[in-house]
């Protein structure tokens, strides 16, 4: 039986894609190791969104050519620069598109046949994302929560950002098709589902006529054994009150809302083709419509044309907004991308030094509102526990992977999945530390 290792890099979309690869190949016979060093042919998952990610794609497809294995490489690279990369590393095997993966199983067959030496390429000129609904995902990684992909593609042209050219135009599944994948998770064990998509909030909009996030959390909500329901990735102008409603009222929807707003000042959301909307006001009307909720947001510093007048509204912004949870990125110039043309390119070392001022804000941002969770007494998620035996946890106003971790202590034994209260007794600027009471 021949074996396969996988690796990916990237967002939580495309982990999904690596386990439906994996579900492929598991299906038709090949054995799926974790170990490249055990394998007789290796994929590599890429990356392509910004340079740094491109950047440690490259490194791990050199890493494994370097060892002597056959390698296929797979993802939004190859979609980006299947000219330059086959030129630059041509000791690969086979690239794959970032919709093309359904045909992995006959390249795989083709790269370890003996007969077979020449190179294959499986990318599609337009992609389009049409989610495989047959497949059965290998998970690569099983714990407490899972993600689920409910939409691929994207109909915005955001300046910054080549997603659309890479994965096409926005495709939503079919409700009863997510449904029973989320079933088929918490028979496995899962307790929270992460709906994850380009923009969660346009869910249904291509299929179902209308925005159907709402009628979609309405019946997950009532799957038995789902704990936590995530929502990922929403987009300022589809934050309807119909959706804060449903997130308010249904009793599984974590109160957490992911809304990257990318920016505050004018003049930089419309060089971004971002929506140019009073997000002071968006804010409170989400506070105000889920109480208790945490929302996270991130920010690109740096953007061509950004003042310090500009960068000055945003700093304000963050400083009155007091987010729950923040993510910053210097902008990054990216080919095929309006921006990358653009004049007044701002220079590293300001992006840089933008960068560490909104961190330093948030930082003590984060710390104070950590505080107030003492005393406390919250419900959070088993993870994993650490070689000391302290509990490894997650608040419900924490995403997996992104956000905080709770640290706790507990004289009865639980599992990975449970859902305990705990008792905050110490927190610092990201986590929080108690006891399972």
């Amino acid at each position: 039986m021949k074996k396969v290792a996988l690796l990916n890099h990237g967002c939580a979309k495309n982990l999904v894609d690596s386990e439906l690869m994996l579900g492929l190949l598991s299906e038709k016979g090949y054995e799926i190791t974790l170990d490249e060093e055990d394998a007789d042919v290796v994929i590599i998952n890429t990356c392509s969104f910004i340079h740094d990610a491109e950047k440690e794609s490259v490194q791990s497809i050199l890493q494994v050519v370097n060892s002597g294995k056959k390698v296929i490489v797979t993802g939004c690279l190859p979609q980006k620069h299947k000219e330059e990369l086959k030129k630059a590393i041509p000791e690969v095997c086979a690239m794959v598109g970032t919709t093309d993966f359904k045909e992995i199983v006959s390249i795989v067959e083709k790269v370890l046949d003996e007969q077979n030496e020449t190179y294959i390429s499986k990318i599609s000129d337009k992609p389009e994302y049409v989610y495989p609904e047959t497949i059965h995902r290998q998970q690569i990684t099983m714990g407490a929560s899972s993600y689920i992909k409910i939409a691929d593609g994207c109909n915005y042209h955001c300046g910054y950002c080549i997603i659309p050219q890479l994965r096409g135009e926005y495709h939503s599944r079919p409700i009863e098709n997510i449904i029973e994948e989320a079933k088929e998770l918490v028979n496995k064990g899962v307790t929270e589902i992460d709906l994850i998509a380009q923009d969660t909030t346009g869910y249904g909009i291509d299929i179902y006529g209308k925005p159907s996030l709402p009628r979609l959390l309405k019946e997950l909500n009532k799957i038995e054994g789902i704990g936590w329901i995530r929502i990922m990735y929403a987009y300022p102008t589809q934050m309807t009150d119909e959706l804060l409603d449903t997130i308010a009222t249904l009793d599984k929807v974590a109160k957490y809302v992911d809304i990257p707003l990318q920016h505050y000042s004018k003049n930089i959301l419309e060089a971004m083709r971002r929506p140019v909307a009073d997000y002071d006001e968006l804010l409170k009307r989400i506070r105000i419509k889920v109480p208790n909720v945490s929302v996270r947001t991130a920010f690109i510093v740096g953007y061509p044309g950004e003042t310090d007048e500009d960068f000055q509204a945003l700093y304000e912004f963050v400083k009155r907004a007091r987010f729950d949870r923040m993510g910053v990125f210097e902008y990054s110039r990216e080919k095929n991308t309006t921006s990358y043309d653009m004049k007044n390119q701002i220079p590293q070392k300001i992006k840089h030094k933008r960068y560490k001022a909104l961190m330093e804000l948030q930082q003590q941002i984060s710390y104070e509102i950590n505080q107030t969770y003492i005393g406390k007494t919250i419900p959070c998620i088993v993870e994993s526990y650490t070689d000391d035996g302290v509990i490894v946890m997650r608040s419900e106003h924490d995403a997996p992977e992104i956000d905080g971790l709770v640290y706790a202590t507990s004289n009865k034994p639980v599992v990975p999945g449970d859902i305990e209260r705990v008792k905050i007794n110490k927190a610092d600027e990201y986590d929080l530390f108690g006891k399972i009471v």
